[in-house]
């Protein structure tokens, strides 16, 4: 049986938070604008980062920001205004230059939020039959549920992106909220089962165990969801995290979901290159959105 999108809402455990914005500061710099926020998700106050074009008046494309993990539980929706090592340069800026209001959120023990060690919340929740990647998800659900209520934003033209973690919180997100327009996700695809195999899935942090997912479904299968909306998948081929018979599968498997539709799913795939955006990757991410999003 094939995988359906409540199905998988089930296996995730998504339950989106209530979302209401609670404090906004606007720092101005001359060809974009940063807004520093306060939204209040069921009771707790989590931060967001959003960036947007100086002109105002018209409601414009947006795109929901996962931010990555990478070990640094301090950084989180700071990323989309510092960056990281493994990006180009900051994409906050140069989305907003682009034309596009752009939002980030700290997840769970993360930026703000890290209150708890990962190890911490996520041994709480799997006791639960839970997971921490389902608490994310669902955090990642409200945040777009916020974004599209701006009145700045065209709710039509959502798309998401995200690097690593935020890979994985974009694609996933994309399969279940179909607010999502298009998704272009970085360096983190592949098929979870053959990461096993290959003892690849140890590299990979405690939070993105969801109980019981692998009975049922992999990734290909997965971000066959996001048919026939647009999806760009970027990775690096000497990406340990990512061995490339488990990004062969996924895409294998993802590949006839886009039978009817084959333009409207894209792979960057660069030799020699490992857990990383680049040049290229940054500009088919902005072609793609420009494509479909618009600006």
């Amino acid at each position: 049986m094939s995988l359906t999108r409540s199905r998988f809402r089930d296996l995730v455990g998504l339950a989106e938070p209530a979302v209401a914005a609670r404090a906004v500061t606007v720092e101005a710099h001359p060809d974009y604008i940063i807004e520093h926020l306060t939204l209040e998700l069921d009771g707790v106050l989590v931060r967001g980062i959003l960036t947007r074009p100086v002109e105002t008046g018209k409601a414009r494309p947006a795109i929901l920001y996962g931010h990555s993990h990478g070990g640094r539980y301090d950084i989180g929706a700071e990323e989309l205004l510092v960056g990281r090592e493994y990006l180009v340069d900051p994409l906050g800026p140069v989305f907003a230059r682009a034309g596009y209001v752009t939002l980030a959120i700290d997840m769970p023990v993360f930026g703000k939020r890290a209150n708890v060690s990962e190890s911490f919340a996520a041994k709480a929740l799997l006791w639960q039959g839970k997971s921490l990647f389902g608490q994310m998800v669902s955090d990642h659900s409200a945040a777009l549920t916020y974004l599209a209520s701006r009145p700045d934003v065209d709710a039509n033209r959502i798309g998401a992106f995200g690097i690593s973690m935020g890979c994985m919180l974009s694609y996933w997100l994309a399969a279940l909220d179909e607010r999502i327009a298009a998704v272009t996700h970085l360096c983190c695809f592949a098929d979870f089962r053959t990461m096993i195999e290959l003892g690849a899935h140890d590299g990979h942090g405690i939070y993105l165990t969801v109980p019981g997912l692998l009975a049922e479904t992999d990734a290909g299968a997965i971000a066959g969801l996001i048919a026939p909306r647009p999806q760009l998948v970027c990775i690096g081929e000497a990406d340990k995290l990512t061995p490339s018979l488990s990004v062969e599968r996924a895409w294998r498997e993802l590949q006839p979901h886009y039978a009817a539709v084959p333009d409207r799913l894209q792979l960057v795939s660069e030799p020699g290159i490992g857990h990383a955006e680049t040049p290229r990757m940054r500009a088919a991410a902005l072609a793609f959105f420009a494509e479909y999003l618009g600006a």
